[in-house]
């Protein structure tokens, strides 16, 4: 006796002969018919760098189990981009079906997050369109419409299997070292017993019946996929059959993806390579309801340098901590997750949202992509300089931010003997446009920028090099009205050329000047820093008293 026998006759499901032949045969006709419609409906293959000929229709479909990290927001961008490369529409769908995990403001923060990251939906929640309505827990009746639409077809079935059995033949047939999956025990009921025993409220699922091959399909990124995936294995009798409508009623992800994927017209689906094995049961469903499949393309998943998938262990932080604990730019984060498995042929990395979408393609890399910070700060360091070379409001937003921390921390509260009246926003402003290049945050600005707000005290020794300092003091030979940064270079190089005796003048006069002036932290130049100081703090720093600077 087979394994498979022994288990079906141990549970008290066992199949008379007639009932496997019928099953048998109408299998081979379902397979027959999906593989003629598989050969007609295989699309041709695509050249991945190529754009779609006609404008896309993507979408984004994330659960409100959880917030929006790093993997969910890269699946948004490349659909978003993706549509708007072609002047397509992006929608924004809510598989809120599973209650269970629903985290309650975890929608809220969705949309919030979206919206900050520069991500605005055409279709969806608050917005509206033809086919909603846009969150799966109000599409319910349209799913048990297809369900229903299957069963009378023969390419579903209703599964009144217990969870108990289903969990014992699970553990037997793992212990035997089969496949776990279902043995269609219930692929067999007649129709008729089915809807009696429906209808009399005897708990069951609906189940998908697969064909014996699955069809074969061009994926974007990995080509054609799917000749070897076989749900019926030879002498096991196991199926994959996923299941399309759970006991309470409410649709699994198979179900509803493929249903609200056809009605919304989506022609393009770009997820994560984790959903590379259930695409031929979505395909396969594509087929049993006669409709036309969308073209998919699966990037690799997010890993750390260790090769693990991110997680909360590994810096897979939610989105609003890049915003509101670390103080990353929308546009710098956008940047970087656009450059986690894409390939462009730009010379530089550093791209605005306007810019992803005129360069976006479909050329995705193959495999994993590994994600370290490193490249992030790069690119927050140069949009924090793009925004500045630009101004408007998000320069105004890094200034106030800056101006916000200065204000509160008591320990910086000598700015306003240094600041003499001026405004210490425009104070600030001036300090960030000198040192825009090393604007990594407001939090980390404001530390490595501590001198422009503290008295600092003038050090005794600061250079074993004879002269400089006393050098360095004919700076107060600049009459206050004069004390603009061009004057302050040529009378620098002025005092480089009078060092006489010195190595490298240049190096030490510089690093004297730093010393004093900026308590030794790089940042921006010497020059800049006494211009921004104003001539008073300057000189005291220098050293030049007021009978000095009088004189």
């Amino acid at each position: 006796m087979s394994a498979f026998l022994s288990l079906r006759v141990q549970f008290g499901q066992y199949t008379c002969r007639s009932c496997l032949a019928r099953l048998s045969k109408a299998a081979k006709r379902h397979s027959s018919t999906v593989s003629s419609q598989s050969q007609l409906r295989r699309p041709s293959p695509v050249n991945k760098s190529k754009l779609p000929p006609s404008p896309a229709r993507t979408r984004f479909a994330p659960s409100p189990t959880g917030y929006l990290h790093l993997g969910s927001l890269r699946t948004a961008l490349f659909n978003y981009l993706l549509a708007k490369r072609t002047g397509g529409q992006f929608l924004l769908r809510i598989e809120d079906t599973d209650k269970k995990r629903t985290i309650p403001d975890a929608e809220k923060r969705l949309f919030q997050d979206l919206r900050w990251a520069g991500l605005e939906w055409d279709e969806g929640p608050e917005v509206g369109g033809p086919y909603g309505p846009y969150k799966q827990s109000e599409r319910t009746d349209i799913y048990h419409e297809h369900a229903e639409i299957l069963l009378k077809s023969g390419r579903a079935y209703r599964c009144f299997c217990t969870a108990h059995r289903l969990s014992e033949l699970a553990e037997q047939r793992s212990k035997l070292g089969l496949p776990t999956d279902y043995d269609r025990t219930c692929a067999s009921i007649p129709k008729e017993e089915s809807d009696s025993r429906a209808a009399q409220g005897e708990k069951h699922v609906v189940r998908l019946l697969v064909p014996d091959v699955y069809p074969q399909f061009v994926d974007l990124v990995y080509g054609n996929v799917g000749r070897t995936l076989k749900p019926g294995r030879r002498g096991d009798e196991a199926y994959e059959d996923p299941i399309l409508l759970k006991t309470d009623g409410l649709p699994t992800y198979h179900l509803a993806n493929v249903v609200d994927d056809h009605h919304m017209k989506i022609t393009h689906v770009i997820r994560g390579t984790e959903w590379l094995p259930a695409t031929p049961k979505h395909l396969a469903m594509y087929e049993a309801f006669g409709w036309t499949p969308p073209e998919f393309a699966h990037v690799g998943l997010l890993t750390d340098q260790e090769g693990n998938k991110l997680s909360k262990r590994n810096f897979d932080t939610d989105i609003a901590s890049f915003r509101d604990k670390m103080g990353v730019f929308p546009e710098a984060l956008a940047n970087f997750v656009a450059l986690l498995g894409w390939s462009h042929g730009s010379r530089s990395d550093v791209m605005a949202m306007n810019d992803l979408i005129n360069k976006f393609t479909m050329k995705f890399t193959k495999g994993n992509t590994t994600v370290t910070l490193g490249k992030l700060w790069f690119l927050q360091n140069e949009h924090a300089r793009i925004r500045t070379n630009d101004g408007g409001k998000e320069f105004d937003e890094m200034v106030d931010k800056v101006v916000e921390l200065v204000s509160r921390n008591s320990s910086l509260r000598d700015y306003e003997t240094i600041l003499e009246g001026r405004s210490l926003r425009n104070y600030v402003a001036q300090i960030i446009r000198a040192d825009a290049k090393n604007y990594a945050t407001a939090d980390d600005f404001v530390s490595r920028s501590h001198f422009f707000f503290t008295r600092l005290n003038h050090p005794t020794s600061v250079t074993d090099a004879p002269g400089i300092p006393t050098l360095a003091k004919d700076l107060a030979e600049i009459p206050e009205g004069e004390w603009q940064l061009d004057r302050l270079k040529a009378k620098i190089k002025e005092i480089t050329a009078n060092a006489q005796g010195v190595a490298n003048p240049a190096k030490e006069v510089y690093h004297h000047l730093r010393k004093v002036l900026a308590d030794g932290k790089d940042g921006a130049g010497v020059a800049d820093i006494m211009a921004i100081l104003g001539h008073k703090e300057s000189l005291r720093r220098l050293g030049v008293d007021e009978c000095h600077q009088m004189c």
